[in-house]
């Protein structure tokens, strides 16, 4: 049953409008995005641009004249025309490169997926990756499912306290808003799966989130046949201890599994994004045992159709779990595989530093045939940080390659900018977006015209702070002294740079504060004033974060930085698009080597916003010296107080010597060119190299195609 025919009665020649609201296809691509802002711009701006919770409230009226206006209609058949061609087209990328692969399926496990705002299921820069993917997967006509967790209770919403403190606010999420539909069984029923845990089992829906050609399956515990405290499994992202972190990765492996099965689908490579989903490989190998096979034969099946990709360089960002609670939870969960159970158990012993747990990251390692890091650098830094995996290989022979990450254009790419590359680089250039040399092609943009647009994107930013900070005090009351922080005071014209990222220690987003005098001098500048706003969060257990947050926000509230420090509470996709289009400079300053890779800015440096970064992260292989500036202090270690004090003074002397005069340097009509030329270069470099295209056509080329080939006996 749709749960979509509740909704309210549409015109007859409007009939496929809730069709094309809960297909998020509409949020990356224009066409979907102006039905949505033509039928009602006001609603569309005040629901933070989800029209399925636009179509609860639009008037009558509103549909009886969008079914009159020929423009309306001819956006509204132009879009259709599209989502359609989207999901049936049979002349793709995919099946024009992998003719001989049809048929076959890529399933894709994540804890967390950023497809739009308003399905708040992820907390960050994974769950941003694993949207960008299956949007670019649906594009290329990649045939790729998704398989994750309908959190109820979604990623929390941020209040900061009157002294700056992080407080998480959870919303059960209100499903008639989002665009989310019951997955149905190939016989018409609610597909239901069960899910051995602990001494019981565990009954777990599925829902589905429609994106053009990929479907997302959603998995929930929230079922009234469940226990209280299992209910509460799926509730949050992130959310618990432990025993319930175990838990959840339990439900997203094996029910994962479990629910593709029961849906009729049969994948024919599973890729792992992160350790969280690595007991996946626990149910296939039952499976297969069951099917007849030994678990040497079940695992050797595994590893040549497993795929895994790792995010983190820093050892305690990798689940251990002890052996106990593990078999603790497993207990129920063997069947066949029971006399087996040690040899799997040895698939995730790992030992960093604090004796031998159960590590999810060395359960995917074992089982899978191929191993991605996700930069150059980031892959240098897996193959040292798990040498003992491979103790007899040297760092160059140990198994883990890099794919670099990359952003999904259409959904980053500012409309306006969008159209000045459809003017000089041609109307199809979002087609072929991912070879460099039409990007050539930008040179031919008149500076004026770059400028032009680069001055509307932070117009639309201000605009946007100011009303959110109204908002604030207006409807919710906040005290004047939020209202300063959130950006009231921030000068339209001035440079503006933007942090905005998790708040974690290794990402030093106090960096910039080292020397408050030196940096007072230089926001406070009386002919070339700078500004910086902060945005993020902190993890709801990270009590360093939440400190690190509240002394920026406290910066905030500084007379002496004069308001030129804003803090941005409640970070989202929708907050985000504001400001990696509408700043002037991105900042980014991790302790190196603990930056993975980092997407933020490459959705900033395609919009014209030059990256300020340390060496690190997927920013090391994308300096080319003239479209951004690396930070670099000339300090590495453990002496951490003296390599920031020397990356500090490097920052200063960029903004005093090189970005601020270039930014304010004008000519007689007021144009900087100097400055332009590098954000020239920015869009030029990282717009193709750093594009999900890219990233997703390597997945295919180099992990998805090739275990496809090597498979023993699809299953």
């Amino acid at each position: 049953m749709n749960r979509y025919s509740s909704l309210p009665a549409f015109p007859e020649r409007l009939n496929r409008l809730a069709e094309l609201a809960v297909d998020l296809w509409w949020s990356s691509h224009r066409e979907g995005r102006a039905v949505f802002r033509r039928l009602d711009y006001s609603l569309w701006r005040q629901t933070a641009h989800n029209p399925v919770q636009m179509l609860w409230r639009v008037s009558p009226d509103k549909l009886a004249a969008a079914a009159r206006d020929p423009e309306f209609l001819a956006r509204y058949d132009t879009a259709l025309a599209q989502l359609d061609a989207a999901r049936t087209a049979k002349d793709t990328w995919w099946t024009s490169t992998f003719p001989h692969l049809g048929g076959q399926t890529v399933a894709y496990f994540s804890a967390e997926f950023a497809v739009h705002q308003s399905l708040p299921i992820y907390a960050g820069g994974l769950g941003v990756l694993a949207g960008d993917h299956c949007k670019e997967a649906g594009d290329l006509g990649v045939p790729l499912v998704g398989v994750g967790f309908m959190y109820p209770q979604g990623y929390f919403h941020q209040e900061v306290s009157p002294d700056g403190w992080q407080q998480e606010v959870y919303e059960k999420l209100n499903w008639a808003d989002a665009a989310i539909e019951r997955a149905l069984a190939p016989d018409g029923n609610r597909c239901v799966t069960a899910v051995p845990l602990g001494d019981r089992t565990v009954l777990v829906d599925v829902w589905r989130v429609r994106i053009g050609r990929v479907q997302l399956y959603l998995l929930d515990t929230d079922l009234e046949e469940n226990a209280p405290w299992d209910r509460e499994l799926s509730a949050r992202l992130y959310g618990g201890d432990r025993e319930t972190r175990v838990q959840q990765e339990i439900i997203l492996g094996i029910g994962g599994v479990r629910a593709l099965k029961a849906l009729g689908i049969q994948p024919a490579v599973f890729h792992l994004n992160e350790g969280h989903a690595a007991f996946v490989v626990l149910q296939r190998i039952r499976d297969a045992i069951e099917a007849g096979a030994s678990f040497d034969a079940a695992l050797e099946e595994i590893r040549a159709t497993t795929v895994f990709t790792t995010h983190t360089p820093v050892p305690a960002g990798h689940d251990a779990f002890s052996f106990g609670t593990v078999e603790k939870h497993l207990a129920s969960a063997w069947g066949t595989l029971g006399v087996n159970r040690d040899r799997f158990m040895a698939l995730g012993a790992h030992d960093n530093g604090g004796g031998s747990q159960f590590n999810m990251t060395a359960l995917a390692m074992r089982s899978a045939a191929a191993i991605n890091a996700v930069s150059e650098l980031h892959g240098t830094v897996t193959r040292e940080m798990w040498a003992s995996m491979w103790p007899t290989l040297s760092q160059a022979d140990r198994p883990v390659g890099f794919i670099t990450n990359g952003v999904h254009a259409p959904t980053w790419v500012a409309a306006d900018m969008a159209d000045l590359f459809s003017q000089y680089l041609g109307h199809d250039w979002l087609e072929h977006h991912d070879e460099p040399a039409l990007w050539d092609a930008i040179a031919r943009i008149p500076d004026e015209a770059l400028w032009s647009v680069r001055r509307s994107l932070r117009a639309y930013l201000f605009t946007f702070v100011r009303e959110r900070a109204r908002e604030r005090w207006a409807v919710e009351r906040v005290p004047t002294p939020r209202v300063v922080a959130a950006g009231t005071l921030l000068d339209p014209d001035a440079l503006t740079i933007g942090f905005a990222r998790r708040f974690a220690g290794y990402k030093r987003s106090e960096l910039i504060f080292s020397d408050p005098e030196r940096l007072g001098r230089i926001l406070n500048g009386l002919e070339r004033p700078v500004q910086i706003i902060f945005a993020g969060k902190a993890h709801p257990a990270d009590d360093i974060g939440k400190h690190h947050l509240q002394r920026v926000y406290r910066h905030a509230l500084d007379p002496q930085f004069a308001g030129r420090v804003a803090f941005i509470d409640d970070y989202d996709l929708h907050v985000a698009h504001f400001l990696v289009q509408g700043c002037d400079v991105w900042l980014n300053n991790p302790r190196k080597p603990l930056e993975a890779s980092g997407t933020s800015g490459m959705k900033a440096a395609i919009n014209g916003v030059p990256h300020l970064s340390i060496g690190d992260g997927w920013w090391a292989e994308g300096f080319t010296g003239s479209n951004g500036w690396t930070i670099d202090g000339g300090l590495t270690g453990d002496n951490y107080e003296a390599v920031d004090a020397a990356d500090a003074n490097a920052l200063y002397t960029l903004l005093e010597n090189e970005v601020v005069p270039a930014f304010y340097e004008r000519d007689a009509r007021g144009i900087p060119r100097r400055w332009l030329a590098t954000v020239r270069e920015s869009i030029r470099t990282v717009a193709p190299r750093f594009s999900a295209r890219r990233m997703v056509k390597e997945y295919v080329q180099r992990m998805y195609a090739p275990a496809m080939a090597r498979q023993v006996t699809p299953r």
